[in-house]
């Protein structure tokens, strides 16, 4: 291990040294200060007699007199069974008071590619007890499906109740060995009021046990949070991959993430690309999301619910844009049906999950699922497209036809998006008020079910099924 005092210059979270051997890149780096105080640091650039380090303490305190060691090795994750229940700094540091933690080993926290071949085809349902996602755009094992929200609206409160519900309810029916259920939860640039909010639902509701939580505050330096999500996917991959967990990784917020990189390029003096981000950000992006999937012939499974928040709720904005390329779909946040006071407000018109189709059907989520989607979507978008004529004409023009779907859009919102943050519907719950909704609405009306389902299903004015009343 060779010690340099040859530092050239200080730019933002940039150290510039020169050296006469060869240095790898994402090498190591510890930097004395002349104050005595150590920092560690990753190589981002190598050339001949030159590097360049980001510093993930910051470099204050840094100067020429301060001594550069590099360690011949990456960043490296201490993994093992027992962070379950701790919380952890943006560099994996124990920050609960806890005991230092034991590694079973240390994995390196670029990760290694999923062989195609190898990988299995999303195709089991997660149950997150949200209906608007449940229901509409259901999230499969194994899958990537962001949220995308806006300042303000209260996509962290989602992400809390995704984290203590989500549940894998067909292998617990089924009692399969090796089904335990973890959430790694990733947390980037937030604030110290948004951490504490986090931490006290955790607490409180006992999810914390079952969960591996890593925090980068808003005054913590930018370049860990290009290392947080990382870490977060490294302790997902070793419990899933190699302990047999379903891993859920919900990232919040990759927005503060992609500030970091634009930060950081900008430190480089490096060409940007669209509205001021590296031109590279595409492939960064795609080297933490493509980390979710399954495995042939392993037991656990690595899925993702990234959160962004949209800047100025623009969805052509190159990180949403760029996300969306990337991962199997979305779920959109609105700012109107918050302003209403549904909770949460998920605008399931814009929101998709494409391996949604694979992940429902017959079994536990019931043969209709698929059908009762697609009549839902349907009417409440025909109840949207007549509120805007209502607005021209006024209601009373309308046919009692018209007057159904605007109810039904209404009572849709209201029923069945609208739940609240502390309420877990099971995925028939969820389709029980998909069938009330849908028996608002004449049966000529139900194109899009079976003639059998509307039969079994559909409920006279008394809220009884068809069957139950005729017996």
């Amino acid at each position: 291990m060779k010690e340099y005092q040859t530092i050239t210059e200080v730019s933002g979270p940039l150290v510039f040294a020169e050296v006469d051997e060869p240095i790898g890149y994402d090498e190591i780096v510890e930097i004395e200060t002349p104050q005595g105080d150590t920092l560690r640091g990753q190589v981002l650039e190598s050339s001949d007699g030159l590097v360049s380090i980001q510093v993930f303490e910051g470099t204050g305190g840094i100067d020429r007199n301060a001594s550069v060691r590099f360690l011949g090795e990456t960043m490296k994750m201490p993994v093992t069974e027992d962070l379950l229940g701790r919380v952890l700094d943006g560099s994996g540091n124990p920050i609960d008071g806890g005991p230092d933690i034991v590694p079973e080993e240390r994995q390196d926290i670029v990760g290694a590619a999923i062989n195609p071949y190898s990988r299995e085809y999303p195709e089991e349902f997660i149950q997150t007890g949200v209906s608007a996602i449940d229901g509409m755009n259901t999230l499969v094992r194994g899958q990537k499906l962001p949220i995308f929200s806006g300042s303000g609206l209260p996509h962290n409160d989602l992400a809390l109740q995704i984290a203590r519900q989500a549940t894998v309810p067909e292998e617990e029916e089924d009692g399969e060995e090796g089904s335990e259920f973890a959430v790694i939860f990733g947390a980037m640039g937030i604030t110290a009021e948004e951490a504490n909010e986090f931490m006290d639902d955790f607490e409180r509701t006992g999810a914390l046990e079952r969960s591996v939580v890593f925090m980068n505050l808003a005054d913590d330096p930018a370049v860990e949070r290009t290392v947080t999500p990382r870490m977060a996917l490294t302790t997902a991959e070793y419990l899933a991959f190699e302990k047999g967990y379903h891993v859920l990784v919900i990232l919040t917020d990759m927005t503060n993430y992609c500030e970091a990189l634009r930060e950081i390029g900008a430190a480089r003096e490096e060409v940007p690309g669209r509205r001021g981000y590296p031109g590279y950000m595409y492939t960064d992006l795609a080297q933490l999301y493509e980390r979710a999937g399954r495995i042939e012939g392993r037991e656990g499974s690595v899925t993702q619910i990234p959160i962004l928040t949209m800047p100025g709720d623009d969805d052509t904005h190159p990180i949403p844009d760029l996300t969306g390329y990337i991962t199997e779909g979305q779920i959109m946040m609105d700012r109107d049906l918050n302003s209403q006071g549904v909770e949460p407000p998920i605008n399931v018109s814009p929101s998709l999950s494409r391996l949604m189709d694979d992940g429902i059907g017959e079994g536990l989520t019931r043969a209709d699922h698929a059908d009762v989607k697609d009549q839902l979507f349907a009417a409440y978008a025909e109840g949207k497209d007549l509120r805007d004529l209502v607005n021209i004409v006024g209601r009373e023009a309308l046919s009692e036809r018209d007057n159904k779907y605007l109810d039904f859009a209404d009572r849709f919102e209201e029923e069945f998006v609208e739940q609240g943050y502390d309420t877990n519907r099971s995925i028939d719950e969820t389709l029980e008020i998909g069938w009330d909704l849908l028996s608002m609405l004449p049966k000529e009306e139900l194109n899009r079910i079976g003639e059998d389902l509307i039969e079994e299903h559909y409920r006279e004015d008394d809220g009884e099924t068809v069957e139950a009343a005729a017996d």
